[in-house]
């Protein structure tokens, strides 16, 4: 029971990976192309530079290679935008709209501590030495 118990969680954690990967790229996709209802900023070098983050950190993460490396960079990005962009019109995430920066903030540093997991490429690869 206990590997049928694991092999779901493992399952589990890597559709949830690819989805919140893919939401996350999809941010970096507008500030990057200005696809999806965005509008591209590649004028301004902070939000081209969270655009590569965004976009190239999460398709590494829904592939699940670098997967700790990008993971980590990710969530230390949303930090980062949680206190320049939403902490300066209030601490708490509920009234300066900062709540989907905390939740990818702390998801990835979740995935940065658990690493790809079986179903990644980073699984791959390690099974394959």
């Amino acid at each position: 029971m206990a590997n049928g118990r694991n092999a779901l969680v493992d399952l589990t954690f890597t559709l949830v990976r690819v989805v919140i990967g893919l939401l996350f790229a999809c941010h970096g996709a507008q500030k990057l192309f200005g696809v999806l209802g965005g509008t591209s900023q590649l004028g301004h070098t902070k939000m081209m530079i969270a655009g590569i983050i965004e976009f190239g950190g999460g398709l590494l993460i829904v592939l699940g290679l670098f997967t700790r490396v990008a993971a980590f960079v990710a969530s230390g990005e949303m930090a980062v935008a949680y206190f320049t962009v939403h902490a300066t019109h209030s601490f708490w995430p509920i009234i300066n709209k900062g709540e989907l920066a905390v939740a990818y903030c702390f998801f990835f540093l979740f995935v940065a501590a658990h690493g790809g997991g079986p179903y990644s490429l980073d699984g791959l690869l390690r099974r394959k030495l």
